[in-house]
């Protein structure tokens, strides 16, 4: 799988610029198991969906990350709270042969459901019963909170390690994992998750992530030290 965080494209800070070329070649890294998750806006993937298409990739789904703290400064709409993150595959890969491990949660509600027969928008007639324990499992919801890396992060884009914790549980086997672009703490994670993995960040930055994941606030300070000195 690739985990991908480009430039959004939604600002005018001078790294926040449209990156071209690379949707082609993640197609191509990509195994016929594979898919990439996309973290963007709203505006970035109306602009690009047409570019996501030509390179080779279908959509499968898409999640909603919501953040504890907005960004955006526009003082007339409302005030944004989250990002998208999209998952899509190689359009000459039928989604059954993709890898795809539904992520489930452990807070169902006791009750007891049956249809006499499915909606016709799902295509089927048959009678479905359906029954939940309170505390059991169910699917996880396509909106997701967690707090945002704000104050603490070495990469001024960071994700939270538990949200790219599900992406790399529902998209790869304990194999093989890669990030790109944003920020390295979702190798550190994929490693941890027992998946080999690789990346295009610093790789120096990398390693002290790593280091002051298990180390102690004295090395917390040493990473962030070197970040802030410009050792990297």
């Amino acid at each position: 799988m690739i985990i991908a965080d480009p430039p959004y494209g939604d600002t005018s800070l001078e790294w926040d610029r449209h990156v071209d070329g690379w949707l082609p070649l993640a197609c191509r890294a990509l195994k016929p198991s594979g898919s990439i998750w996309i973290f963007g806006s709203m505006r970035f993937f109306l602009a690009h969906g047409a570019a996501i298409e030509a390179a080779g990739l279908r959509y499968a789904q898409d999640i909603v990350w919501e953040k504890h703290n907005g960004s955006g400064f526009a003082a007339d709409r409302f005030r944004r709270v989250h990002e998208h993150v999209v998952q899509f595959y190689r359009a000459d890969s039928p989604w059954s042969g993709v890898f795809n491990q539904p992520q489930q949660t452990a807070d169902a509600v006791a009750r007891t459901v049956r249809r006499k027969k499915r909606p016709p928008h799902l295509g089927g007639k048959d009678e479905v019963t359906y029954v939940s324990e309170d505390g059991g499992p169910r699917l996880m919801r396509s909106v997701i909170f967690e707090r945002s890396c704000h104050g603490r992060a070495i990469h001024p884009t960071e994700k939270p390690a538990a949200l790219l914790e599900v992406l790399i549980k529902t998209s790869t086997p304990p194999l093989d994992s890669r990030g790109s672009a944003g920020a390295c703490r979702r190798l550190v994670r994929g490693q941890r998750r027992g998946r080999r993995s690789g990346g295009d960040d610093r790789p120096a930055l990398c390693r002290l992530r790593d280091r002051s994941t298990h180390g102690g606030q004295g090395q917390k300070s040493d990473w962030r030290t070197a970040v802030r000195g410009g050792a990297l």
